[in-house]
């Protein structure tokens, strides 16, 4: 039997395959222009490959799908038997991502809902956990977007870059900050902040730089239950070694989930990012009891 409310998102969230089988979420994949090849984030490029080619200084880009391949997927997901769709994408501010959904959305079959959590990476992951877990339990189209949007204005999104250098060419940050932490030598600390990438702090040393963060992310969780987690870009040591630290300092540390990220997001940071993601866990409001 299909669900009455269906869960999209994009590759950029990076849930692992087991989350998007189990909760049934539909993840539509960007793309990653490598030289003058186009190939499927999560299923032709992997997070190895483009390290080695931004190592090698080649020419990578990224793109946002298709409207036509949002279309296809609400056409898809309606003929499955679901009544109504909640998609949720990664920041406007960020990609083109969002636009194109909406684009598609005016033609689906069933009602969808196009939501801009202003997150990335597995900030977006825990809203679309979120809507996913509100669907299940008999929620409604509007309560499911609920759901989501409540789940991003608690989550919080810190990254560490060796270098501003990658987020400057592809345009996701100020091109005089990037100038800026270039010129001091800086280990720059970056934030998400409504939905955009900003510097949070510059820090003069890498290992200085990781324990901030550290700091940080212990401040901002405190004592609440939280789930977390730990993104790299070929810094798997750097992500275990944090990972460990917030296991320890975390009391209210529910779930704790360690990957890399994929090469939509690492083409625009580079090799040696460690980010972390915080998000309050929400206590579920809605019971399948009456439903």
């Amino acid at each position: 039997m299909s669900r009455h409310v269906a869960i999209v998102t994009d590759s950029t969230a990076y849930l692992p395959r087991a989350a998007l089988e189990r909760h049934r979420i539909t993840s539509v994949p960007l793309t990653v222009v490598l030289g003058d090849r186009a190939l499927e984030e999560g299923t032709e490029i992997s997070a190895r490959s483009l390290a080695e080619a931004l190592g090698k200084r080649r020419s990578v880009t990224t793109s946002r799908p298709g409207p036509w391949v949002f279309a296809d997927t609400y056409r898809a997901i309606a003929e499955a038997g679901a009544e109504s769709i909640v998609s949720l994408h990664l920041s406007a501010e960020i990609s083109g991502t969002y636009d194109a959904a909406v684009l598609a959305a005016r033609e689906a079959p069933v009602p969808v809902r196009v939501v801009d959590t202003g997150m990335v990476a597995m900030a977006l992951g825990f809203c679309a956990l979120a809507a996913a877990g509100t669907a299940e339990a008999g929620g409604t189209l509007e309560e499911t977007v609920a759901a989501a949007r409540k789940r991003a204005a608690g989550t919080s999104a810190f990254f560490y870059v060796d270098t501003l250098e990658y987020l400057r060419r592809g345009g996701r940050i100020g091109a005089a900050r990037a100038l800026l932490g270039s010129a001091l030598a800086v280990k720059p600390l970056l934030e998400l902040e409504n939905g955009r990438i900003g510097l949070l702090e510059k820090v003069r040393t890498a290992s200085r730089a990781i324990a901030r963060l550290e700091e940080i992310v212990v401040d901002r969780a405190g004592t609440a239950p939280v789930d977390v987690a730990v993104h790299h870009l070929a810094a798997a040591d750097r992500a275990d070694h944090l990972a460990q630290r917030l296991r320890e300092r975390l009391p209210g540390l529910e779930e704790l989930h360690v990957s890399e990220v994929g090469a939509v997001i690492g083409a625009h940071t580079g090799p040696g990012l460690l980010g972390v993601v915080v998000s309050l866990k929400q206590v579920a409001e809605l019971s399948t009891t009456g439903r």
